[in-house]
C-alpha cells in the first residue's frame, strides 16, 4: 500500500498500524514525535493505530537541549 512519509511516497504492506510502521523504519524506542494527515498521534495510540493508503505521515525526531 502507498502512504506519503515526510513528503515522499513509500510502499509499505497493508494492515500495519503505526506501532509496525516504526518498527518497520528501525524507529522502535527513539524519540519520536508522529502526525497523519495532520493530526498528531501519542505515543500511547500507535499499537492499534490504523495506516490507510494514501495516508500522509510525518514522523519528527525529538531533539534535546535547553
Amino acid at each position: 500500500m502507498q502512504i506519503y512519509l515526510n513528503g515522499e511516497e513509500k510502499q509499505i504492506p497493508a494492515n500495519l498500524d503505526m506501532a509496525g510502521l516504526i518498527g518497520l523504519l528501525e524507529l522502535t524506542g527513539q524519540r519520536i514525535a508522529v502526525e497523519v494527515n495532520e493530526e498528531l498521534v501519542p505515543r500511547s495510540s500507535f499499537e492499534g493505530h490504523p495506516i490507510m493508503a494514501n495516508d500522509r505521515v510525518e514522523i519528527i525526531h525529538a531533539v534535546g537541549g535547553g
